[in-house]
Order: structure tokens, then sequence, then C-alpha cells
């Protein structure tokens, strides 16, 4: 309890004890007199009031015996309200509604039936004294219980605010989780592709001196130089964006399919010829599927390189309206690339299901096929 409120009690528990000492002087009733018995009850009804914040019902329950022991020792009458106002309140703050409500019931009736022994006037009584009493407690009651309520509300609202802080924090951790293992993909897609590329042409490097065939070596070499400078190109911007991980400005990426028919080169200068083909009426794409499908086509390239042991890969782009279906197939046996498992099949079907879109891949006796379907409408 703070200091303010600890003196704001003090302060009530004065109040109470000066008022209830008054009615005592002015002595309109009761067969004693004023004495120290009485003003002792004064002190004590007073004294109450620094406990009503940490123990409400006790303070109301002891509130009640003293009026009623007051009454009893037939004192002169010094009223409910005053007394017992402020522990009413207390307890129906606390949640103590029922036991407020009972016990001011309880102390009016007794209250009235030992003013009425006394002889007090039954319309002074009832017209008069009682119904100021039973207003000043029904409000204190009321009072205490909609300050409660208004603290559960208030509870409440502070409750979902801080929800909804966590939930927004915990979804800009995903994001940028999110963020960081489509750089993973990023990576791993570019390094797969091209260190294939520059193992391949490197062991053609190797063939090519031994036959001491310098234009042969110095094609091989070519290809190596292009395929790293790409890689390098793709890993500076990927190590940008890694150490910007809170920007939230669109992403750039190097790999579309506007860089399909450089890809499908770059292969086919490392020994594989690679077909492209186009069908429907080409259109721009949204960027996380457009990149999407530079992945997945990269990726099954680089498989057909590693494993397939292919002669030919044809790549087959198809626009719809609402979607882009893509397709490459080799010509080879698929080596020790399986459809259901390996980190390549596994990261193309992420990155096509992250979008709403489906991969599966096929292993026939005349081939080795990866197919897509990307949607268009509704990603951004």
């Amino acid at each position: 309890m703070s200091r303010r409120q600890v003196v704001l009690d003090a302060c009530l528990g004065g109040v109470v004890s000066l008022v209830v000492a008054v009615a005592i002087t002015a002595n309109v009733g009761g067969s004693r007199g004023p004495d120290v018995g009485a003003y002792m009850f004064a002190v004590g009804l007073g004294l109450l009031m620094l406990v009503r914040r940490h123990h409400p019902s006790l303070a109301l329950l002891a509130t009640a015996v003293g009026l009623t022991g007051y009454y009893i020792a037939d004192y002169p009458p010094i009223g409910l309200a005053v007394p017992l106002a402020a522990a009413l309140y207390s307890a129906a703050e606390h949640g103590k509604v029922l036991l407020a409500t009972s016990t001011a019931v309880v102390l009016v009736a007794a209250s009235s039936f030992f003013r009425l022994r006394e002889g007090t006037a039954l319309g002074y009584l009832f017209g008069y004294e009682l119904p100021w009493s039973v207003a000043i407690m029904a409000g204190a009651i009321a009072l205490g219980d909609g300050v409660r309520n208004r603290q559960i509300r208030t509870a409440q609202q502070r409750q979902r605010e801080q929800d909804l802080l966590r939930t927004s924090q915990q979804e800009a951790v995903r994001v940028i989780t999110q963020e960081r293992l489509q750089l993973a993909r990023d990576l791993h897609d570019v390094l797969a592709h091209t260190t294939t590329i520059i193992s391949m042409q490197a062991d053609v490097a190797r063939e090519a001196l031994d036959d001491r065939d310098v234009d042969a070596t110095q094609a091989a070499l070519a290809v190596i130089r292009s395929a790293s400078g790409q890689a390098t190109q793709e890993l500076r911007s990927t190590v940008t964006l890694l150490r910007q991980p809170a920007e939230h400005t669109p992403r750039a990426p190097v790999g579309t399919l506007e860089h399909l028919d450089r890809l499908a080169a770059a292969t086919t200068d490392s020994g594989l010829p690679v077909a492209v083909h186009l069908e429907g009426q080409q259109a721009p794409l949204p960027t996380v599927v457009d990149v999407t499908a530079y992945r997945i086509v990269q990726e099954a390239l680089t498989n057909a390189v590693r494993h397939a042991n292919a002669t030919h890969v044809d790549v087959y782009l198809r626009y719809r309206s609402d979607r882009v279906d893509i397709a490459v197939k080799d010509n080879g046996h698929g080596g020790g690339t399986s459809t259901d498992g390996g980190h390549g099949l596994a990261g193309m079907r992420e990155r096509a299901e992250l979008v709403g879109g489906t991969l599966t891949a096929t292993a026939a006796d005349d081939g080795f096929e990866v197919s897509a379907s990307l949607p268009i409408e509704g990603v951004r």
C-alpha cells in the first residue's frame, strides 16, 4: 500500500471517528449518556478504516459487530451510513457484493429495531433518517462494484494489448526467420549449381590439358569464370540482405525467369545441353513466384547435371491465366536422386508450397521429370 493511500485512510478514519463522536456528544437518545466507552467505539470504528484495503471482509464484519455492540449497550444513536459506508465500498470493490449487501440489510433491520425500541418516531425513522442511510450505503456498494468492474475491464484491455504486442513480436520474428530460411535456400541453390558446373568444367580442363587442347581448356576456364562471377554477384546480394535483416524494403532478387536463358546457356556450356520451351502468353509474374520458378528450374538442372547421367534436358514453361506450370525433364536415369527425399527436392517442394503451389518428381525408364504448378492470383 502506498504512502498516499495510508494517509488517505488515516484521514478517512479520523473523519469517521470525529463524526461518530459528534453524534455521541449530541446525545439524542439512548438510556446511557456519552462516556469513555462510547467514545472508544468511535475511535475503534475509525481505526478499522486502516485495514479496509487489505482485509475488506474483516473490516466490514468488525464494523458490523462494533455497531451492534454499540446499540446493545444503548448508547446515543449514531446512524449507520458514516461508519459503514467505507467498509461497504471496500468489500464491494474486492468482489464481496453479496457480503456487503447482506451486512447492510441486517444492520438496517437491527438498527431500526433498537431505534423503535428507544421510542424514535416511526415517521422520522422511516420517512427521513432511514432512506438517507439506505441510499448512502447502496451508493457505496454500487460505487465499489463499479470501480471493480472498471478495474477488470482495464486489466483485460491491458492483457489484450500485451497479447497483441506479443503476437506482433512473434510475427516479426517469424517473418525474419522465414526470410533467413529463404536466403539460406538461395545460398544453397547458388552454390550447388555453381560448384557443379565448376567441378565438371575443371574435369574438362584437366582432360584438355592432358590432350594439349588449348582451345578446349580456354573454353572450360571461361565457363568456370562466368559461373563463379554470377555466383559472386548473387552471394554479395544475399550477404547484403543478411546484414540488414530488419529492413522491410522489397528484395531485388538476382535470379528470375528473365535469367532463364542465361541459366540454360551456363548448363549447356557445362556439357549438358538444355532446351527451353515457352508456351502461352508471357506476362510479368509476382516477384515471389518469379524467384521461386527460377530456383526450381535451377535446382532441377543441378540435379540433372549431378545425378542423371543425361545427355539432354528440356525445360517447359507454360503461362496460364491463373498459374505458371514448370516441367524439367532429362533423358537420364535419375542416378541416386529419390523422388521422396533429398535436400534439393525437399527445398524445391518447400518453395512451391510456400507460394501455394505443388511440386512432383517422377522417375521413369526414359528419364527424370520435375513438375511444378505455381499460382499467380492472390500472390504478392
